[in-house]
């Protein structure tokens, strides 16, 4: 068994507000749960408009499955996500 964890950082310079930020962050983290049943959190940078750093973290039963999980969630978010993807940091975690 294993845990997958990513953590992603996004630039979004259209966002002027917190309030426009929350919602985007609300709609990806929905997004993320109901597609691949991950925890999601937004983990850093709450109090800046335009940078958005969001946790995943996934349960699998061996490490190639967690590593083909964190893929798609990846290739998810750069297609669904207006953000600009600027740092991943992955890590597989064996239990």
């Amino acid at each position: 068994m294993c845990i997958g964890v990513l953590e992603l950082k996004f630039h979004a310079p259209y966002v002027h507000s917190l309030k426009e930020k929350r919602m985007i962050i609300k709609s990806i983290i929905a997004r993320l749960k109901n597609n691949f049943n991950v925890s999601v959190c937004e983990t850093k940078e709450q109090d800046i408009h335009q940078i958005l750093v969001i946790g995943i973290a996934a349960m699998a039963s061996n490490t190639s499955a967690c590593d083909s999980i964190l893929d798609q969630i990846l290739d998810f978010v750069e297609e669904h996500c207006d953000a600009e993807l600027i740092q991943i940091h992955r890590e597989i975690i064996p239990i």
